[in-house]
């Protein structure tokens, strides 16, 4: 009997180490498990949820992030059935998204960006030489009133004072953008403009829309073939390809210039419209998940500075972009001195805008 008892005992024993280690790991398991998150986001942002450090961040908050790039305003006719959420690079499409998914309001805004023009030297010069902006180092303002008035006027590079001495500058003066259509940025490029154009009056209405219409139209027209997002754009103007002034977003400057030093920056020089338009990233929860990941990106502390490291201004703290940018000032106007923000029109408005602009 004792011989059977022991033997009993030894198997208990041994199913109770089992059941603890097994116990162990699942529970250990449970603790490094993450909830795979699918969404689609604006291009500008695919360095940011690619970058190793961004991963490891969300990893270690219970997320693996899967995501799929899009045009911000070409997201509307997108089928986001099976995703969790959707991250547009600005609000108003954000809130058309919102409204076709009923997603609860308030959406979480993690981060923003200025939208801004990006030069080279000679241009610039030329730009500043003739009225139409002022430089300091690598950055400078935009004078939108005065640019508009030479874009109204079918002015080209050969009229400006200065610009005979760079063969690059031939043709129409204009600023490049993506297509307005199906991009944030160019959409808020005609926000901006037509609120100049129209003094300092945000557009409400078919009658508003018709008043600046002739002017968008030209500003779109004169500029042929148009990319369809500012990642690509940037990466042309980078290398040299395309147009001397292309609309992008500071995030994207300010991330360049933290890479490697800023070597690859070259002869480049930042413009800021003394009218700009702010492009809030926009997270739309269309799942439980999705909220809690744009809830996430807005407050966690390492992910915030995981956007600041790739250029994006957290909303909320300016000293942490500030502080982050220290040795990139000579390019980057840190507190937008001398920036005036337009109101952007409501998304129907703006989508009238830039339908007209496009025929």
């Amino acid at each position: 009997m004792r011989r059977i008892a022991g033997i009993v005992l030894a198997v208990l024993l041994i199913g109770g180490v089992a059941a603890a280690v097994v116990a162990g790991r699942e529970g250990q398991d449970k603790s490094t498990a993450t909830k795979t998150v699918r969404g689609v986001i604006g291009s500008e942002k695919a360095e940011f949820f690619a970058d190793p450090d961004v991963v490891k961040a969300l990893a270690a908050k219970g997320y693996t992030v899967k995501t799929e790039t899009s045009g911000s305003w070409a997201m509307e006719g997108l089928d986001l059935k099976g995703y969790d959420f959707a991250f547009p690079s600005s609000q108003a499409p954000a809130d058309e998204l919102a409204g076709k998914y009923h997603a609860r309001q308030p959406l979480p805004r993690p981060f923003y960006s200025p939208v801004v023009v990006v030069a080279h030297r000679s241009a610039a010069q030329v730009l500043a030489a003739n009225g139409l902006a002022t430089l300091d180092r690598n950055t400078g303002t935009l004078k939108m009133g005065a640019y508009l008035d030479a874009a109204r006027h079918d002015r080209t590079w050969q009229q400006l004072k200065g610009a005979a001495a760079h063969g690059e500058l031939t043709g129409t003066l204009y600023i490049a953008t993506t297509d307005p259509a199906t991009s944030n940025s160019g959409a808020l490029y005609l926000a901006a403009a037509s609120y100049v154009a129209d003094k300092g009056r945000v557009a409400a209405s078919t009658a508003d829309v018709e008043r600046t219409a002739p002017l968008m139209r030209k500003l779109i027209s004169v500029q042929g073939a148009q990319q369809s997002s500012t990642d690509a754009a940037f990466r042309d103007f980078v290398s040299g390809a395309g147009n001397p002034l292309v609309l992008v977003y500071e995030s994207q400057v300010a991330a360049l210039l933290g890479e490697d030093g800023g070597r690859e920056a070259g002869d480049l020089t930042v413009l800021y419209p003394d009218t700009t338009a702010n492009s809030d990233h926009t997270v739309v929860p269309l799942t439980d998940a999705g909220r809690a990941l744009g809830e996430l990106l807005s407050t966690d502390p390492t992910l915030r500075g995981l956007a600041v490291r790739h250029g994006f201004r957290p909303q909320g703290a300016t000293a942490e972009f500030t502080a982050a940018t220290a040795g990139r000032t000579s390019y980057l106007n840190q507190k937008l001195t001398g920036v005036r923000q337009a109101p952007v029109p409501a998304s129907k408005v703006l989508h009238e805008m830039a339908r007209r602009a496009g025929n």
